[in-house]
């Protein structure tokens, strides 16, 4: 009886029970996603030194993921507005397609000008995090498909595959690029071997993709009758929500909803949503804070931590699969203990207290001489992380309203990718001049900024949360857990 008790209360605490209530759609979005990760994981492990062994400069190395990333930024944006419009599994489907079609010609061709137009074109990752559209669609999607209650966490769990997918396909990638080196086949044999099965995985996703249903795709805006009189009168004050469905009081009808007067401009600007004014200053705030960080994190992806701890300990490519896909599950053990703390301490301090110390840790990383103990300070940083991923995703999420949401992600997405996109340049124009170490500290710096300003700027943040109505600090609880002690 006790243990059945404690057995309820860790499923509650660790999100497992909202996941077993979740939908059909919600487990095909978790499966695509882990696999999409896994093959970011793959190719992202071996794509500096793909290109080194294609005899190409760090120079040239950094300044293709800063254009990969750059031309990212417009296809992102081209598919995350219109999605809403021509629909949203159509949107994922061909993003699949562009990842099959970029993995086809990464393993047939050697020019560095075909692998940036294939890279831009289509979908590579050098991070190993994400890229394209499929974040932004798949994260609204869930918002739309989940209860404010427990949306962080599926957010959680939509985290944790994808960490669990990257760790996979570095640890896959490694190991057999070696074991395919030590039977004869060359390096660049080997890791056009993985782009293959990249492009393997794209098909299949795109497959798996077909299989959602129309639940997923979004529906035609709806405003209350208190909010069109509010707009008829030019007010500004309308609230930052979470659901529209959670503010109706339990014993009386809900007002008719009236079709949104915005409605029709939405169509005809094809989905590209006119935002309400405190969802615009929101996300002007949002957008310059995540611009700082994905600057820093741009600056050292997956890819270029890989060369540097290859070029510095000289670590076989099996062992440092290895190492890069321990930090990818350690990183996913601490995302799956994100919801709970975001439930007792609030989003904004979940995400700065747990990524301000990583910042730190990223900043040490290139100082010692000893391989253990990198490998430490970079696992250390890795459990820490990317713990601000699911808060992150279910605050945005909440400071919107539900019809902005596909669409503002997507913006936020697109700042993030182009403000990202400068960091390998900077990078490799440092490694060029012997001053690769530099790049860490300088990221590490940018990161524990960030984090002072999401603190400084959102701790006090009041959001309307569950079905009462009330509005919660975000700094205290969760908006959109609610006060994790109730009952």
């Amino acid at each position: 009886m006790a243990s059945s008790s404690l057995l309820r209360r860790l499923a509650n605490e660790f999100g497992l029970a909202t996941l077993a209530k979740s939908s059909r759609d919600v487990y095909l979005l978790l499966l695509t996603r882990f696999m999409r990760m896994f093959a970011y994981g793959s190719s992202t492990l071996i794509l500096a030194l793909y290109f080194a062994t294609l005899n190409y400069s760090d120079t040239q190395i950094g300044l293709f993921m800063a254009l990969t990333l750059v031309g990212d930024v417009a296809i992102s944006l081209a598919l995350t507005v219109v999605a809403d419009t021509l629909g949203r599994r159509r949107i994922m489907i061909l993003g699949a397609l562009l990842m099959t079609f970029s993995g086809v010609v990464f393993a047939m061709a050697s020019s560095y000008w075909i692998l940036l137009l294939a890279a831009v074109v289509g979908v590579i990752s050098p991070s190993g995090n994400e890229i394209g559209p499929f974040r932004a669609i798949e994260e609204s999607t869930i918002a739309h498909l989940s209860e404010a209650e427990t949306r962080s966490d599926v957010f959680a769990w939509y985290v944790v595959v994808g960490t669990l997918g990257t760790a996979g396909g570095s640890l896959a990638s490694g190991w057999v690029t070696q074991a395919l080196q030590a039977t004869g086949w060359s390096e660049t044999a080997s890791f056009r071997l993985v782009f293959w099965v990249y492009a393997a995985i794209g098909l299949v996703k795109a497959v798996l993709s077909l299989g959602l249903s129309p639940a997923c795709e979004a529906e035609p805006p709806t405003v209350h009758k208190e909010e069109l009189e509010l707009d008829a009168q030019g007010s500004e004050q309308r609230p930052m929500l979470g659901d529209d469905d959670n503010d109706d009081d339990e014993q009386d009808p809900p007002p008719k909803a009236t079709p949104s007067p915005l409605s029709a401009r939405k169509k005809n600007r094809l989905a590209i949503t006119t935002l309400s004014p405190a969802s615009r200053k929101t996300l002007l705030k949002l957008c310059a804070l995540f611009a700082v960080d994905s600057l820093a994190s741009g600056m050292v992806p997956g890819s270029l931590i890989a060369f540097f701890v290859n070029r510095k300990f000289a670590v076989p490519i099996g062992k440092l699969g290895t190492v890069i896909s321990a930090t990818a599950f350690v990183s996913s053990i601490g995302n799956v203990l994100a919801s709970s703390i975001a439930k007792r301490i609030g989003l904004i301090k979940t995400m700065v207290f747990t990524h301000l110390p990583s910042a730190i840790f990223l900043a040490l990383f290139p100082l010692p001489n000893s391989l253990g103990l990198s490998i430490a300070l970079l696992v250390a940083r890795s459990s820490l992380a990317a713990m601000d991923q699911a808060p992150r995703s279910a605050f945005l999420s909440a400071v919107v309203l539900p019809e902005e949401r596909t669409a503002v992600m997507g913006i936020v997405n697109t700042v993030k990718t182009l403000s990202q996109s400068a960091g390998p340049l900077l990078t490799g124009t440092l490694a060029g001049g012997g001053h690769f170490w530099v790049a860490f500290v300088v990221a590490g710096a940018l990161k524990a900024s960030y984090d002072v300003g999401m603190l400084t700027m959102f701790v006090n943040t009041k959001l309307e949360t569950g079905s009462d109505g009330k509005k919660d600090d975000v700094g205290e609880r969760s908006e959109a857990g609610g006060d994790a002690r109730r009952g």
